[in-house]
């Protein structure tokens, strides 16, 4: 098994309705976004993946959240934004695009990230 592993990051600003703290007030984060891509082969070149195809791919998805407020995307209308959900919401939209996608992690801060993968 192969696996590879891009990272970027984005700036964005959100905050938690119903929690009880801080994170309830808006503000911001440079959210820092690593995708984990599994391949059982390698191609001609000798790739699981061209990283410069995945790059782009999840480059097109975090610039719908890049300098927003993300409470106030459509796809966050109906669920809080944290890192969990938005790494699903990453995850979601990357693997129509790639199926050798494994798993999202996003870090809020440099000590903390939530991960999503559908597999165990």
């Amino acid at each position: 098994m192969y696996e590879i592993t891009i990272e970027d990051s984005f700036d964005a600003a959100h905050r938690l309705p119903n929690y009880q703290g801080d994170c309830s007030r808006v503000h911001g984060h440079t959210y820092k976004v690593q995708a984990r891509f599994r391949a059982d082969m390698l191609d001609s070149v000798g790739m699981a993946i061209d990283f410069r195809m995945a790059k782009e791919i999840l480059r097109e998805t975090l610039n719908i959240m890049d300098h927003h407020y993300i409470n106030e995307l459509p796809e966050f209308s109906d669920q809080n934004p944290t890192a969990e959900n938005i790494a699903r919401f990453i995850y979601d939209r990357v693997i129509t695009r790639e199926r050798l996608l494994h798993s999202v992690s996003v870090w809020e801060t440099p000590t903390s990230c939530a991960t999503y993968s559908r597999e165990d």
